[in-house]
């Protein structure tokens, strides 16, 4: 294409303030507080990775003013500019904003032999609160985690949402999965200012959830970036990164914000986190050092009680099969046994004296029962006596 021709097709782009791809897309309207401190990101294709972006100012792109390049100059008094060839965008940081800073942007690409590419936006600068403002523009949070973010505005008014910068929207009151991701908007009449909040909840975060993303309200949106780092030792999955809730606390740190914003991660209770892992961590190992024993205690007790149990049925059963004990003392024989007729006669009765030969007289021994064994003397003879009836 004859340079000429190319000339005049970029002379029209410039006047109609459009660009013949439209490749760069950026917010398109953003409220900021005086003395504050706004980053702008502006993603463009692959194709764009290693050619040169800068910032200009004015309403229409053949008028306006460049302020800062990626390659020369990168910082213009209170702006600044980056590129993250990898993610695919370039980001412009403008601080200690006063009202005379309101005005038209573009965020563009320099092609050589194609007109420049390149998108609008218009920055507002307000002494009084903005009429859409979040704590901070830069979130952390790890993989498996949770992070919220509270964008805060003066009225109810249109609908608002959460949109990923080139990506899918979710509207207010509905929940849906975002790039992977579950994603929660709740809004509510803030207690701490006169607005109302939107509470945006993304959990289940994964490294591909890293990004650019806004918050919108009508046409005002609010860029927010998101980075998702893998857990460490101090980390948990569980952690919610979530920005402060109070407007007081929010107005200050725009107030005093004079550099631009870093990434500064918002872990909350992390502290206790790691506290409270520690001593799981404790209770875990005294239960796992006092398992052990107290197992072999028990063991132990169920052995003896068993051993016991098995002596005692084996001493009942010896107890039963043995014989008692009915060894009788054997007598002499037949023959040297006298037996003797014995009568009693009662005191008062009168005696019947009988013949001395019809009397045989006996010792009479009486065994004791508890000595069964008890020797017995020689000289006893055993008789038999008989009682008999008057």
């Amino acid at each position: 294409m004859a340079p000429h021709l190319l000339l005049v097709l970029r002379i029209l782009f410039f006047l109609t303030g459009v660009s013949d791809t439209q490749s760069v897309s950026t917010v398109s309207h953003v409220s900021v507080k005086q003395g504050g401190s706004i980053t702008i990101p502006c993603l463009h294709n692959q194709s764009y990775r290693n050619h040169v972006k800068y910032w200009c100012r004015g309403y229409n792109w053949f008028g306006c003013s460049t302020v800062v390049r990626t390659d020369y100059p990168k910082t213009s008094g209170k702006t600044s500019i980056s590129d993250d060839i990898n993610q695919r965008v370039f980001t412009v940081t403008m601080t200690r904003l006063s009202p005379s800073d309101s005005d038209y942007y573009w965020c563009i690409v320099e092609r050589k032999s194609k007109a420049d590419d390149g998108v609008r936006l218009q920055i507002s600068v307000t002494p009084g609160t903005p009429e859409l403002y979040v704590d901070q523009q830069q979130m952390t949070g790890v993989v498996g985690g949770s992070v919220t973010v509270l964008c805060y505005y003066s009225s109810q008014g249109s609908t608002g949402g959460w949109c990923r910068m080139g990506g899918s929207r979710v509207a207010v009151g509905h929940s849906r999965v975002l790039d992977g991701t579950f994603v929660k908007l709740v809004q509510e009449e803030s207690r701490t200012t006169n607005g109302y909040v939107l509470m945006v909840t993304m959990s289940g975060l994964m490294m591909e959830n890293t990004g650019w993303y806004w918050c919108e309200k009508g046409d005002i949106q609010m860029p927010v970036h998101i980075t998702v780092n893998q857990p460490t030792t101090t980390q948990s999955t569980t952690t919610t990164t979530q920005a402060s809730s109070t407007h007081q606390a929010s107005l200050t740190s725009a107030e005093s914000n004079t550099s631009p914003p870093t990434v500064s991660p918002s872990v909350t209770n992390r502290d206790n986190v790691v506290t409270n892992e520690n001593t799981d961590e404790k209770h875990q190992s005294w239960l796992e050092f006092l398992f052990i024993p107290l197992s072999l205690l028990v063991v132990l007790i169920a052995v003896t009680l068993v051993t016991l149990k098995m002596l005692r049925k084996h001493k009942d059963k010896k107890a039963k099969d043995q014989p008692a004990n009915t060894t009788v003392q054997s007598s002499d024989s037949e023959q040297n046994i006298t037996y003797s007729t014995v009568s009693h006669t009662r005191g008062t009765a009168q005696q019947i004296p009988l013949p001395d030969d019809a009397v045989t007289y006996s010792t009479v021994v009486t065994k004791n029962k508890t000595q069964p064994n008890a020797a017995e003397p020689d000289d006893v003879v055993y008789s038999t006596v008989a009682q008999h009836q008057r």
